[in-house]
């Protein structure tokens, strides 16, 4: 099938929009490759340093006769999702010996949980995690003494921040290694539904929190299909895992197997083989267009809308919403996984999984089959299944469907495009993700409540003051003003005036969590509440409570429906005093330093002039 024109028209605008500066950043690759500070380079103190640590590894790594690889991990037994990596570097140093190479672990990387911090003043240092996540890779490969690496991270901010670090030592081949999601535990739809009984003083705190224990129960990535499990869903059909690996529960033979063969896999892309694959090269145009597709065909996470421009910056790539948008519009739906479904990532794999997308995509024309892939010969070999035969590792096609109601064929989809919209107005840019919310509700037209921060939106829920139709405003929550939260806490109160029968969205500078559903959602707009470094704010600072608010995902608007002369001579809000405490006064330069979220919010890419 020849490639999607829409696909087709996209990827030569990012290729010819991003000419300089990739051409800048594979130029760098050939520097770094060819002055590489590596072992044969180093000092013998150097060496000795780097080798003290070892003991049964040190003889084969002063010979030097096989790849060292370096393995920057994300662990932590705070994330469910990451504790499974307690044991996976001296796993992965026996691996290694057994393809004549070593493993050191390089360094760790701090990885907070969104889950944990949603609602309070921690949640403000999660985006700028991202910057933090990727310094600190950096840090970990800039010892000089790998030739290859291995990263550990699955969830938010990790994988993002993980390949923004990586891709300045894009010279080097390197793996995502994933842990696979924890076992399916209560329904999402039941743990949703609990949550809305608690909004409404329905139900008691003790039974809010069994619920959520029922749901997030054990080991392994939370169920949903947040920014977590789009992630992993996107190092699938950029071709930097292990072919389906992101999907297998932790704890399994299988799982096992997978990361074994992540080990092996990448001992063999080094430079002293004959297939040289550096991530730097596999993270291509194409291959950052595959992602987003993959991002809208599978009804993935409004984060991605932030990271990845942000990888793609790293890579010397530029892909804006705009490209997003076109995507949109040729990109069919063809997972349903909560919460855009009621299957969590359990029932997507079961149903077939990224192998049946992978497939269905490349047959349709949708994806690059044609990307340099890290973790097999190729994308296609991605089209199939992981089993274990016999203990052996082998791969088989996922045949149809499991289940019509999970996956569906690219000729007979959910819906004909990826339910991802960016909107523009007098009151800015913004995206809004429309996959899981009901047709009759992509237009709202309602009078404006503004508020400062979603506490006072909780306030004012509980006092029964939006009980009507509202777009409920929540401005200065941009990366500038106080690090862009997530506001996840929103959607249960929301989603309880939305069942009472109102007309009700949400339009705000800041983000929403990959786990928004049912209630339309201009997000992330653009310019931010806050001023820049102009001194101008953006629009959406000039709202007042009773205007009255149009977002309009079928015409792609979002407006204050108020006369433009009095819209123009009108004084924008006063920012409310930088917060501090919980550490966030230490992110005060990231704040000062970051550039808007259509770039990706990011003060290190900023400040680097990337």
């Amino acid at each position: 099938m020849p490639l999607n024109a829409t696909v087709s028209a996209v990827t030569d605008r990012v290729i010819e929009r991003s000419r300089e500066s990739r051409g800048r950043y594979l130029d760098l690759l050939t520097r770094e490759r060819d002055q590489w500070i590596g072992r044969p380079m180093l000092g013998c103190a150097n060496l000795a340093h780097a080798y003290a640590g070892t003991e049964e590894d040190r003889p084969a790594m002063k010979a030097g006769g096989g790849m060292n690889i370096g393995v920057v991990t994300a662990y932590n037994d705070m994330l469910s999702a990451h504790a499974v990596y307690y044991r996976y570097p001296e796993q992965m140093k026996i691996w290694a010996r057994e393809v004549g190479a070593t493993a050191q672990v390089a360094g760790g990387v701090p990885a907070m949980c969104d889950g944990v911090t949603q609602g309070y003043a921690g949640m403000e240092l999660s985006l700028f995690s991202r910057d933090t996540i990727a310094l600190a890779t950096a840090i970990a490969l800039s010892h000089g003494t790998f030739e290859g690496a291995l990263l550990l991270g699955i969830c938010d901010k990790i994988v993002p921040g993980l390949l923004m670090g990586a891709l300045r030592f894009g010279h080097l081949p390197m793996l995502l290694v994933p842990g696979g999601p924890m076992p399916s535990g209560l329904p999402n739809k039941a743990k949703a539904a609990v949550r809305e009984r608690y909004a409404s003083g329905e139900a008691s705190r003790e039974e809010l929190l069994d619920s959520e224990i029922a749901a997030y129960h054990t080991q392994g990535t939370c169920t949903f299909f947040g920014t977590a499990n789009t992630n992993q869903m996107m190092m699938e059909v950029m071709g930097l895992h292990i072919p389906n690996a992101a999907f297998v529960n932790p704890g399994t033979k299988l799982r096992q197997a997978l990361t074994r063969a992540a080990v092996h896999r990448v001992a063999e892309l080094g430079w002293r083989g004959n297939d040289y694959r550096p991530i730097g090269h596999c993270v291509n145009e194409r291959a950052i267009v595959n992602a987003a597709v993959g991002l809208l065909a599978t009804g993935g996470s409004t984060n991605h809308l932030l990271h990845l421009p942000a990888i793609a910056r790293a890579a010397g790539i530029v892909i804006d919403w705009e490209d997003l948008d076109r995507l949109s519009s040729a990109v069919p739906l063809i997972a349903r996984v909560y919460p855009n479904g009621a299957a969590d990532v359990n029932g997507f794999e079961a149903a077939g999984g990224m192998a049946f997308v992978i497939r269905e995509l490349l047959a349709s024309g949708h994806l690059h089959g044609d990307i340099l892939t890290a973790g097999s010969n190729s994308l296609a070999d991605a089209a199939a299944k992981p089993v274990l035969e016999n203990d052996a590792l082998v791969w088989r096609d996922p045949g149809p469907s499991g289940d019509n109601t999970i996956l569906r064929m690219p000729a007979d989809p959910f819906a004909p495009d990826g339910g991802m919209r960016i909107l523009a107005g007098n009151i800015g840019r913004a995206c809004i993700k429309v996959s899981a919310v009901e047709r009759d509700r992509w237009i709202v037209e309602a009078p404006a409540r503004v508020f400062a921060d979603q506490a006072e939106v909780l306030a004012a829920f509980q006092n029964g003051e939006l009980d009507r139709d509202v777009v409920v405003v929540v401005r200065f929550q941009g990366p500038r003003a106080n690090g862009m939260p997530e506001l996840h806490k929103l959607t249960p109160p929301l989603g309880v005036l939305q069942n009472k029968g109102y007309r009700v969205a949400l339009v705000t500078d800041g983000r929403m969590s990959g786990a928004s559903g049912k209630v339309p959602a201009a997000i992330h707009v653009s310019p931010e509440a806050l001023p820049g470094p102009d001194g101008v704010g953006g629009a959406i600072g000039l709202i007042r409570d009773g205007d009255l608010i149009r977002v309009d995902a079928v015409a792609g608007t979002l407006d204050a429906l108020v006369d433009a002369q009095e819209w123009a001579a009108r004084t924008p809000a006063e920012a409310p005093p930088a917060a501090s405490g919980f550490g966030r006064e230490l992110f005060s330069m990231f704040r000062g330093l970051s550039d808007e979220a259509e770039r990706g919010a990011s003060a290190m890419l900023a400040a680097a002039g990337l």
